[in-house]
């Protein structure tokens, strides 16, 4: 399985899901479902973790949370690990509950927090468990209609903001929104989401990669979504100020192109391998070795150093 592309940061807002291994159950009575929340209560408490609204169904789970402390890898590990020992216990069982990793899609909250709300809130109407969301015990969805007090982990002032606030203005006017999804379905939001990982329009992505990418070092070649998200320059656009700077006869100019696609274009290696008529295995070598060259060679290093600024700055 792929590897995800983890964006963590101070005040970010995610879609959170997480399935159960082969697609099982992970609640298989109330005790569970309870259990499972106390966890989201331990969440908030210990890692500051923001509920903003859940739903827990047979074999998965959905959360919208936000991560004061950017942490947001921290928070899950609690929830699931905590829960999938519980549930083992329980059942004298062993080994992963969950499928995989968790699924944490970084929502600009602006502009989705009560389409995801909703798209959460109708999940079990959607899976044809109960005609209304109200009859469904096990979501968020009674606090923000004004049914219950809410637990103090719990908060629906985000949301709520959007509809009058948390009192009854907000409850009557929410439960008409969320009705009017019921008789006649909105789009999913979650089919906007761009490669895995982004919920949010062009502005929004692009100040999160120049914000909370642009300087950290990422897998581009084994992770797909920081391979889409963060597509470098292209081994042609590598080739032009090289050719520039030293001359294609220079003795280190196809090193000097294939290093740098390595290093900054994102490419596979055999996407590498395949523009410059190479093995996968021969671009990995060149690249190892050619870093020795580079270290002992205060020219190349000078030279290359110079196009890496040019690079990047266009790239990014």
């Amino acid at each position: 399985m792929a590897r995800p592309l983890r964006i963590e940061y101070p005040g970010a807002f995610y879609h959170v899901t997480s399935r159960g291994n082969e697609r099982k159950r992970v609640f298989q009575s109330t005790r569970d479902r309870e259990k499972y929340l106390s966890y989201l209560e331990s969440a908030h408490e210990r890692y500051g973790a923001v509920i903003h609204a859940y739903c827990l169904m047979g074999n998965h789970y959905h959360l919208l949370l936000e991560t004061p402390r950017g942490n947001l890898s921290q928070i899950l590990h609690h929830i699931n690990g905590a829960y999938t020992t519980y549930f083992n216990i329980k059942r004298k069982r062993s080994g992963h509950l969950f499928q995989g990793r968790f699924k944490g899609i970084l929502v600009d909250k602006d502009a989705y927090c009560k389409e995801l709300s909703r798209y959460v809130h109708l999940n079990p109407v959607r899976a044809g468990i109960v005609k209304t969301p109200l009859e469904y015990p096990w979501s968020s969805y009674r606090y923000f209609a004004g049914q219950d007090r809410k637990p103090q982990w719990l908060t629906t002032a985000l949301v709520l903001g959007e509809f009058g606030g948390e009192g009854r203005k907000g409850f009557r006017n929410y439960r008409e929104y969320v009705e009017r999804g019921k008789t006649k379905e909105p789009e999913n939001p979650l089919k906007n989401v761009i490669a895995s990982t982004f919920l949010g329009g062009e502005e929004f992505v692009n100040r999160i990669k120049i914000e909370h990418l642009g300087k950290k070092k990422i897998d581009r070649r084994n992770i797909q979504a920081a391979k889409t998200i963060l597509r470098g320059p292209s081994p042609d656009a590598i080739e032009k100020p090289l050719i520039k700077e030293m001359g294609r006869e220079h003795p280190l100019f196809k090193k000097s192109c294939v290093y740098l696609s390595y290093e900054h274009s994102g490419l596979s290696l055999g996407e590498i391998g395949r523009y410059f008529g190479m093995q996968r295995s021969a671009v990995s070598q060149l690249s190892r070795r050619f870093k020795e060259t580079i270290e002992k060679d205060k020219n190349i290093r000078e030279i290359l150093r110079k196009i890496e600024e040019g690079l990047l700055n266009v790239a990014t």
